[in-house]
Order: C-alpha cells, then structure tokens, then sequence
C-alpha cells in the first residue's frame, strides 16, 4: 500500500514554512478559498512527478520575493519508507532525491509514486483541444513505462529541432535536404514506438472507461473511446515525404504523434458537441478512476488520489459511491478539498471511517 505520512512546504506557492502529519487514508483539507487547499494537493502532486499539475514552469511555484522553495515528504510503500525532498532554488537547476541519494534525470522518479488527480479545470480534457487529451494518456504511460516517456521526450526534442530547421530554411530561401533527412531519421523511431505504447494502453483502457462511466452515470447510455492517429494510415516516413512541401511553407511539422488525439461517442454521435453538463462529469470521473485502476493492476497496490473540489462535480449519491470504491473497495489514501468542514464529515460518518479532517 501506498501511503504519505508527513510533508513539510518551504516557500512553495503561498505557504512560507507549514508542515503537515496525515493519520488517515482519507483526509480531509478544508477552509475557505485562497487558503491553499490545492496548493497542498499540489505539492502532494509535485512529490509524485517532479512537476505542479496546475502551472507550466517552476517560476510559478515560488512563494512571492523568495528565491526558491523545498518540499520534503515521507512514503511508505508496501512500508518501505521513501523521504522524497525536493529543493528548487530558483534559476539554478532544481534537485530531486529520494532517501537522501539524488536523481540524475527527474524522469526516473516517474512511476515510482502512483498518483491520480481530479481536478474542476480537467473538464478540459473531454471539452477543449486535443492537447489536453494527449496529456492525460502520457500521464498514464509515463507512471506504466519509464521508456515511454524517454521516448516521448526524444521525440519532442527532435520535433522542435526540425521545426526550427524549417524556419531557417524558409529565411535562408535554401533546403539541406541531407540535414534534414539525418533529422527526419531521428523522428521516425521514437514515434513509432510512442504510438505503439499509445495503442496498447487504448486497448486496456477502453473497457475500464465504459465500466465506470456506465456504473457512475448510472444508466445504458453506450460511451465510445477511439485512439486517433496519422500513423494509422500511414507511416511516418511517408507522412513526412507526403507533407514535404507542406512543412516547407508552414514551417512546421504537420504530421506525427504530436496530432494524436482521443475521440469520445455518446449514443453513436460526437460526445463534447451532444453531452450535458452531467454527462462530461460522468465521463471526466470514468476517465480518471480507469486510470486509477489500470495504475493499480499494474503496480499490485492502489495509487494515491488527489480530489480537488469534487463536491461541487459530483451529487451525494455518486460522492459516496467513488469514496466507497476507492477507500473500501481499493484501501488506496484519499486527499480530498473542501470549503465546508461538515460536509466532509458528513460523508465519512455516512461510509463508517475514520477519516482526518485538517483545517486551513
């Protein structure tokens, strides 16, 4: 079992020094808005993947006029204990340990700390651009396969360089066609097996997702879920040669994993164009609690979950209904924000446990 029993937050986002014991697999963070409910969850989060759910770059995550903040946490797996500290002082590069022995690459730490989060913004993921889509399966991926993510990152890496040899091309008025073939090259790999990895999860993922959106929605409404891809239809290679005029002018790469996207059905038509405010809720839940399970299937133990906001996305009913799953059912550690203390209490007493409230 997974658990965090302690976390001690220096200079991170609005707390200048507060540490925090949790007691209980399902605690409780209340008070009112702007206390710093989500920052906590957050730091929570960050422990887990070296990086803030809710903010693009680590400038953002220092308290005001400070020069960097440390985040210190204690886990314990299967009751090995795992101290993760954490340290970013602001310009220089941040360090990331665990049990006082450092990463040389943060991406090694992927996957050794489960963690699943809901979150009021992540309606995203099911209404707005396919980015969002692309992100929750690589946050999937990445925690299952550390290669997938070394892969992913080459790949990124290598897109931005031959898209910033496009650019040059275009000012030169000249194309290196050798230079750009080596670069060609170097895409065609990694793709191939990022999108590989991409289908195999789908596959897994789909009837977990169909489950429980049809367990949480609570009726026969048949949900769909298709992995999109160009490299379905084609091979990179060729797409590259296809679009070689194409990329020219636009001075970008126009085809690849980067386009890769999930299409969601309701009834046999278009799910973010037909479904109700209800209906994206259901299938925001389904979505994140497949990947709690598959999270779970593969490590033997239950990932922790992070639940920012929920009460104001989910009735009494179906509140009550994921608590049961996840803490019954799974015995996994729940972090859950709230702004009213009674509901929160409300709830344990009506799933008979004894949860931990902590007051803000």
């Amino acid at each position: 079992m997974l658990t965090l029993k302690k976390i001690a937050i220096t200079h991170f986002k609005n707390y200048t020094f507060n540490g925090f014991n949790f007691d209980e697999n399902v605690v409780g963070i209340c008070g009112l808005n702007g206390k710093g409910k989500t920052n906590l969850l957050d730091a929570i989060y960050y422990c887990c993947f070296t990086k803030s759910y809710f903010t693009s770059t680590d400038a953002l995550n220092i308290n005001f006029d400070k020069d960097g903040f440390r985040i210190e946490a204690h886990f314990y797996n299967n009751d090995i204990p795992q101290k993760i500290i954490c340290i970013n002082r602001g310009n220089s590069k941040k360090e990331f340990s665990v049990n006082d022995i450092p990463y040389e690459k943060l991406s090694q730490h992927v996957g050794t700390l489960p963690a699943v989060i809901i979150a009021p913004d992540d309606v995203d993921i099911i209404i707005a651009g396919s980015e969002g889509r692309r992100r929750y399966l690589d946050t999937i991926i990445c925690q299952l396969d550390a290669d997938y993510l070394q892969q992913l990152m080459q790949y990124n890496k290598v897109m931005q360089q031959r898209n910033s040899l496009l650019k040059r091309f275009a000012e030169q008025g000249m194309v290196d066609a050798t230079l750009l073939d080596i670069i060609n090259q170097q895409l065609i790999t990694p793709a191939e097996i990022v999108f590989n990895k991409r289908t195999l999860y789908t596959q897994q993922l789909i009837p977990l997702i169909t489950s429980f959106y049809k367990n949480i929605a609570d009726n026969d409404e048949a949900i769909s879920f298709e992995y999109i891809s160009p490299l379905q239809q084609n091979t990179l290679a060729n797409w590259l040669q296809i679009n070689k005029t194409k990329d020219a002018v636009l001075q970008r790469t126009n085809a690849g994993i980067h386009k890769d996207d999930i299409h969601f059905t309701l009834n046999a038509q278009p799910f973010k164009t037909i479904a109700s405010q209800g209906q994206r809720k259901s299938l925001l839940f389904a979505l994140k609690l497949a990947q709690y399970q598959l999270l779970k299937n593969d490590k033997g133990y239950s990932p922790l979950l992070l639940l920012d906001d929920v009460f104001e996305k989910l009735d009494e009913k179906r509140m009550y209904r994921l608590l049961h799953w996840v803490c019954k059912e799974n015995n996994g550690q729940v972090f859950i924000t709230d702004t009213h203390q009674q509901r929160l209490e409300a709830i344990f007493d009506a799933l008979d446990i004894k949860g931990q409230i902590i007051a803000l």
